[in-house]
């Protein structure tokens, strides 16, 4: 097995437990308006956890969760915001190197692919990658549910002469966890996906906030895909810890349950299983907290 590069956790179900208001439609953008410091506090846990990146509080700044007008308005300082947050707790860092990634979000709203809007996702993704381009070392288009959307994060960064990752959002309802071959949540099938990604640009290819059962299946395809081609991506999981399916609510709306019996211990054992597929990068996403990192840091790189 590899040595594993070690990921955050979520960072909303964090900001909850250290006390900070999230509601939406703002969700965890309304932290770096009220209350950064528990921005901070949340990356400096997931950096003494173990994580060797921690990724910028920038998931909801864009107008789908804080609105058209406050984005063009207030949206180049919150970016910018949530890139020195996440910078400075990884430079506090003095036991070891922590980078820092950049998130660029599906602009149109998660698990909506069909809301994507090439003419216009450029005049947002820019705001976003200029604002974070100071603080961050890789760029991570992240919960993104079609290749389009990961076209776009390419082209956004392109010229910053940083490294980008994409990671996609998969299908899991119980079709999926049954064992179909997976898929994103646009229908476009993980294989689609791997081949694009061999030709990208990308460093790494991801999967992130679907459940833990839906992951395995993934990696196994990509890496055959990558085999073929020849290509050195790597390739990384951070799953949520949804409880439910999540098809038939918007992404802005409610707050989702998360799973009672997926402990750090049982999330460890997934990570084993991705890592033992090929996965060299993981963490957690929606409900994965400090202690699930720190695990995963004891039993992957223990």
């Amino acid at each position: 097995m590899n040595e594993v590069c070690i990921l955050d956790g979520g960072m909303s179900r964090e900001l909850l437990r250290l006390g900070a208001e999230l509601k939406q439609p703002e969700w965890s953008a309304l932290a770096l308006i009220n209350s950064p410091d528990i921005v901070r506090k949340v990356h400096d846990e997931f950096v003494a956890a173990g994580s060797d990146v921690i990724t910028t509080n920038s998931y909801a700044l864009v107008p789908f969760h804080i609105g058209e007008d406050r984005f063009w308005e207030e949206g180049a300082a919150l970016i910018a915001r949530s890139g020195k947050l996440a910078r400075d707790a990884a430079d506090a860092c003095r036991d070891r190197k922590v980078l820092v990634a950049g998130s660029l979000p599906p602009v149109f709203g998660s698990y909506e692919p069909q809301n994507f809007d090439p003419l216009r996702v450029q005049k947002y993704l820019a705001v976003l990658v200029q604002n974070l381009a100071p603080y961050v070392d890789v760029w991570l288009g992240e919960t993104l549910s079609l290749i389009a959307e990961g076209d776009a994060v390419r082209e956004a960064v392109a010229q910053t002469g940083k490294p980008f990752w994409i990671s996609f959002t998969l299908a899991d309802d119980a079709v999926q966890t049954s064992g179909a071959p997976p898929k994103l949540r646009s229908g476009e099938l993980v294989e689609q996906a791997a081949s694009w990604a061999a030709q990208s640009g990308t460093q790494a290819l991801l999967f992130n906030c679907s459940k833990p059962e839906v992951m395995r299946a993934a990696v196994g395809a990509a890496a055959q895909i990558f085999k073929d081609y020849a290509s050195p991506l790597k390739i990384g999981v951070y799953a949520n810890a949804f409880e439910g399916e999540q098809g038939d609510a918007a992404a802005n709306q409610g707050l989702h349950e998360t799973r009672s019996d997926l402990d750090d211990d049982i999330y460890s054992r997934f990570a084993c299983s991705w890592a033992e597929a090929g996965a060299t990068i993981v963490g957690g996403c929606c409900g994965i907290g400090a202690g699930h990192i720190h695990r995963l840091r004891r039993v992957l790189r223990g």
